[in-house]
């Protein structure tokens, strides 16, 4: 009977044992795979040939990131210069109007939007220019869309957002590195209730509803 118990014990200390190195071998691998995913991501980045954003042809290509390839051509694009004057780099045929980087700030940022939003951002841009704040600027317009001074454009028009962290860019591609893009489709006015839509993002890719219930509540989509 002692020779069967101690039998016993042994096997199942020697199962135990094997499962943990099983589990270890597995949990290494795991880790070792994470790693090369990690160091070739790296080295892609490493790979690619970057230039900064400092030019008007570097802000025209960068900017046009944000917009359908098959609409990119005949779009306009403004933005900033680096004395902050306020400058249209090409003008455009179709309904999309562009923003470039803003090379003041930090990091990179370009958007594009229907044409029917230009009064609605120009009035914005005035604003910040007149030294308002984000609240002031969002109270001012929301009271002149009510009173109908001011136009937003209809239900259902869009923002792109292209975004990154740094401002520059693989002249080859027009490309910024580790730049996303945000989508926003304005709905004015609109709630939670009104379109079934949630007040906080489910999931990453997922639609939400921002700024219910106001003149610039909004559909969502963002990456993360």
């Amino acid at each position: 009977m002692y020779k069967t118990t101690t039998i016993l014990f042994l096997a199942i200390i020697s199962f135990a044992c094997t499962t943990n190195q099983e589990k270890g071998t597995s949990v290494n691998e795991d880790a070792a795979a994470q790693n090369e995913e990690s160091k070739k991501e790296i080295e892609s980045e490493k790979s690619i040939i970057t230039e900064p954003i400092s030019n008007k042809a570097s802000f025209i290509e960068t900017a046009l990131q944000a917009v359908p390839k098959s609409k990119r051509d005949s779009c306009t694009v403004k933005g900033y210069t680096e004395t902050g004057e306020f400058v249209t780099y090409k003008e455009g045929t179709n309904e999309i109007i562009c923003l470039a980087d803003d090379p003041r700030k930090d990091g990179f940022s370009a958007a594009s939007y229907h044409k029917s939003l230009e009064p609605f951002m120009a009035r914005g841009r005035a604003l910040k220019k007149e030294g308002k704040d984000g609240r002031e600027i969002f109270k001012i317009r929301e009271k002149e869309i009510k009173s109908g001074e001011l136009k937003m454009g209809d239900k259902g028009t869009t923002l792109h957002v292209y975004y990154g962290p740094k401002a520059v860019y693989n002249p080859e591609s027009g490309a910024v590195p580790s730049a996303e893009h945000r989508y926003v489709v304005y709905l004015p006015f609109e709630t939670a209730e009104s379109t079934g839509l949630p007040e906080m993002p489910i999931e990453p890719n997922h639609p939400w509803i921002m700024d219910p219930g106001t003149h610039k509540a909004h559909v969502m989509i963002t990456p993360k």
